[in-house]
């Protein structure tokens, strides 16, 4: 499901740069790394889909919204999260640069993305 932002034609985000590089560091990660993670370009941000982990969220291993990563206005990111209840993404936090950001998807202590 994908968020529905007014997309600002003058955003630098996304572009295939920083969408391959996310892609590279989320192959870094800790847990989970028999997945592979694909990185959408979307509005003003990035998608991360990722084979079900564990099977708590789709039985079957299907795919599912891990995080939305946004660029926004002031030059700042914000990281979002699915609730698998509703089926709406909710902001989760908000980093002053896109590597402070994956940095802590990547720990996910509280396996509140890759779950």
């Amino acid at each position: 499901m994908t968020a529905k932002i007014q997309h600002d034609r003058h955003s630098p985000h996304p572009n295939e740069v920083d969408r391959k590089r996310i892609e590279k560091i989320l192959a870094e990660r800790e847990r989970y790394k028999y997945v592979a993670p694909k990185v959408l370009t979307d509005i003003d941000g990035y998608l991360v889909r990722s084979p079900c982990c564990s099977r708590t969220v789709d039985p079957t291993g299907g795919e599912i919204d891990i995080a939305r990563i946004e660029y926004q206005p002031g030059d700042f990111w914000r990281l979002f999260q699915m609730n698998d209840d509703t089926r709406h993404w909710r902001a989760h936090s908000e980093y002053a640069s896109l590597t402070v950001l994956l940095a802590r998807l990547l720990a996910d202590p509280k396996r509140e993305f890759w779950r």
